[in-house]
């Protein structure tokens, strides 16, 4: 099904406390942080990839203006180096590895040549080392009293097309650079997080004779259909609890949204209409945000699922679609452009049900698979332009961007 749609209208309206409003930090605001390698182990090549890493994630928590240079320095020494005493902090770090080949590190943040804050870390092989990375960034957030990001800490799955009719589904930290293949062979797609400690998630099988909702446990291994439909079946949500999915099935022809239970095994068709009506999320537990082609043209739509009162949220635009719910806010996928003979431009927006206010998240390329994180914090989303995909990372309340390139392969789906 290929959907066609056009943004035209946006607002800069001032309103404070919502979301929707773009907040502006300033770079020079922001104290400066550099960072010292006193790393004993491992070659040249790994212990660069390590601080890349760690300048990147220290960047995306968005506290510092943090310093790109690797300086190297003696873990114990008493000051910090020359080039960094202009510095407000400073964080040094030092890995090695132990007898029983686990990668170690120490670290503690300086401010001035006095210690504020120390913890060490311990991964079993250093090919993981960017959650290392991840849990430093999360717990100097946490020492400067910021809001939480436990979404560093979380893994993104999704399904990545590789020959026509065979994909994969892979699982993998936030910025892609660790990767695991947990289902290969066949088409499998939309793949979607069962619960909240990530150890379960659905796909989609399309290697039988209808597309068929499959329940994979990490840990066992287990693997268990769920439902079958005729022409459509694709899980677009879970509630936070885990209890309830949000499924689009085509069981009548028409794309429709259903609430499945998922301990009574049974189902509920939560819209009728005679058109297009996908992508179902969970806003609350009364309240739905879904995609529907109910006025002509594809936009989102709300539905309270104990009165069934259904809402329009989008007024903006002829074609609103791919949207992920967090609370009152909404972020979906628009086209900005209609060119016959070149690339066309893809825009993720904002919205909330509490205000008639939109923001737009991005500016050019094409920007799709919005999703939030939990905590709402922040949006993880693919972005594709001038030849180049990357992972993007939308820090709302920084009014902030940040990209991780995609090194192979063709993101299909992914949830966070």
């Amino acid at each position: 099904m290929k959907i066609l749609f056009l943004l035209f209208l946006l607002f800069n309206i001032v309103y404070a406390g919502d979301a929707t409003i773009e907040v502006i930090k300033k770079a020079d605001s922001l104290p400066t942080l550099a960072i010292e390698d006193s790393s004993i182990s491992y070659d040249n090549t790994f212990k660069l990839r390590f601080f890349k890493s760690l300048v990147a994630d220290l960047n995306v928590i968005s506290l510092f203006n943090v310093d790109r240079h690797h300086r190297i320095v003696p873990y114990n020494d008493s000051s910090v180096l020359v080039a960094n005493k202009d510095m407000e902090y400073v964080l040094r770090y030092k890995i090695f590895e132990d007898d029983n080949g686990a990668m170690n590190l120490q670290m503690k943040l300086l401010q001035g040549d006095s210690e504020v804050f120390s913890k060490n870390y311990r991964v079993s092989r250093k090919d993981i080392y960017m959650f290392v990375s991840h849990a430093i960034a999360y717990d100097i957030n946490e020492y400067m009293g910021a809001k939480p990001v436990s979404w560093m800490k979380k893994k993104v799955i999704f399904a990545k097309v590789i020959a026509p009719k065979k994909s994969e589904i892979v699982i993998a930290d936030y910025t892609l650079a660790y990767q695991h293949i947990i289902i290969q062979g066949g088409l499998n797609l939309f793949p979607k997080w069962a619960n909240q400690a990530q150890t379960a998630f659905y796909y989609t099988s399309l290697d039988s004779d209808k597309p068929t909702l499959k329940y994979v446990d990490i840990k066992t291994a287990l693997v268990k259909s769920i439902i079958s439909s005729d022409g459509m079946m694709i899980c677009s949500d879970v509630s936070n609890d885990g209890n309830h999915l949000l499924l689009t099935m085509a069981k009548d022809g028409q794309p429709d949204i259903y609430l499945y239970d998922v301990k009574k095994h049974t189902y509920k068709r939560e819209t009728t209409y005679s058109g297009i009506d996908v992508g179902g999320q969970f806003m609350n537990e009364d309240t739905i945000a879904f995609v529907s082609s109910r006025l002509g043209y594809p936009t989102i739509f709300t539905k309270n699922l104990l009165t069934n009162e259904i809402n329009q949220v989008v007024y903006y635009g002829n074609s609103n679609v791919a949207c992920s719910a967090s609370g009152h806010y909404i972020v979906y996928k628009a086209r900005e452009s209609s060119n016959a003979f070149s690339q066309n431009t893809f825009n993720l927006h904002l919205v909330s049900t509490q205000t008639d206010l939109i923001r737009r998240l991005t500016a050019t390329g094409v920007n799709e698979f919005p999703k939030f994180s939990k905590d709402g914090d922040a949006i993880i989303f693919v972005k594709n332009y001038k030849g180049q995909s990357s992972i993007g990372i939308i820090r709302l309340n920084f009014n902030k961007n940040y990209l991780f390139p995609i090194k192979s392969g063709r993101i299909q789906s992914m949830d966070w």
